[in-house]
């Protein structure tokens, strides 16, 4: 098929590479444009910009989709179908039908579960046991369209939202070269039950409050690995809790209970602290971090 693929980080570069060894003639690449990073604030590609131009394809940065010379540029090519996966952006109507069989969308859940824009984080926080990838037609509204194709993995009990992520992004190449093998045909509409959404996720939602079950903390501090992270303020700044799991133990929230391994209570349970990070410093072990900040039992977080 003639394809333009739609993308901009390192999520969807597998699905390109998939589409290009699957044989498909990619006749663009769409990403957005190079940003400012690092230390320097030098303009850098987006990892789907730097592949496209690694594998020789035609690539777009623009920075408007409705005005300008896109949209005609867009349209020129008849493509048969457009592939978009974590491209960043809303499509206006016209380039979504523009391609002869519209766009795709693979979505890093399993709608209508989890529309929007932290899929991945919201289906740890909220204690799902399984997650997957869906290929759905798109429409104007978000993450509404019928669907082509499911894939799904289990949320393992120390799956983080960076290694579900991965894992998701290989999934999302095999859906979507598989649904491509497959076209035309007709996709399954979504369920009208079970729709949920989920929010953008921001630095606020890494802290941990302490009168929470464990059990719930243990997912906050998973959902939010590796961005924002964890956090309990800790003298008069905030400490990173990097890894954790729950354990036994009561008393206080927030009260350490042990230092040798570090525990701090809950609001039911408790949580053992494995990794930290205080501020201006490297990672530690928590029990590192208890002797060189000599905390001892009793004390709070």
């Amino acid at each position: 098929m003639r394809v333009i693929f739609m993308g901009t980080p390192d999520f969807a570069v597998p699905a390109l590479n998939a589409i290009v060894e699957a044989g498909h003639d990619v006749v663009l690449v769409v990403a957005q444009p190079d940003r400012p990073a690092g230390r320097g604030r030098s303009l850098r590609a987006p990892p789907v910009a730097k592949r496209a131009k690694e594998l020789g394809l035609p690539l777009a940065q623009p920075k408007a989709l409705r005005s300008g010379p896109f949209p005609a540029r867009f349209q020129s090519l008849e493509a048969d179908i457009g592939v978009v996966i974590a491209y960043g952006r809303i499509l206006p109507e016209d380039l979504l039908s523009s391609p002869k069989m519209g766009c795709l969308n693979v979505h890093g859940s399993l709608l209508p579960r989890w529309r929007g824009a932290a899929p991945i984080q919201w289906a740890i926080l909220e204690g799902d046991t399984t997650t997957g990838v869906a290929v759905q037609q798109m429409e104007p509204s978000l993450d509404t369209g019928p669907v082509y194709e499911v894939l799904e993995t289990p949320i393992g009990p120390t799956d983080t939202a960076g290694l579900l992520h991965d894992r998701l992004s290989l999934l999302s190449a095999t859906a979507v070269v598989k649904t491509l093998a497959t076209l035309p045909r007709t996709p399954t509409p979504q369920a009208e039950e079970g729709v949920t959404w989920a929010q953008k996720i921001d630095k606020s939602m890494g802290r941990i409050e302490w009168n929470r079950p464990a059990a719930e903390l243990d997912r906050r501090v998973r959902a939010m690995s590796p961005w924002p992270g964890g956090w309990t303020p800790w003298r008069d700044a905030n400490l990173k809790i990097l890894q954790a799991r729950p354990s036994e133990g009561q008393g206080a929230p927030g009260t350490v209970l042990s230092v040798r391994p570090l525990i701090v209570a809950c609001g039911e349970g408790a949580l053992t602290l494995e990794r930290v990070q205080a501020p201006g410093k490297r990672p530690v072990s928590g029990e590192d971090f208890a002797n060189g900040a000599h905390l001892q039992p009793g004390d709070a977080l």
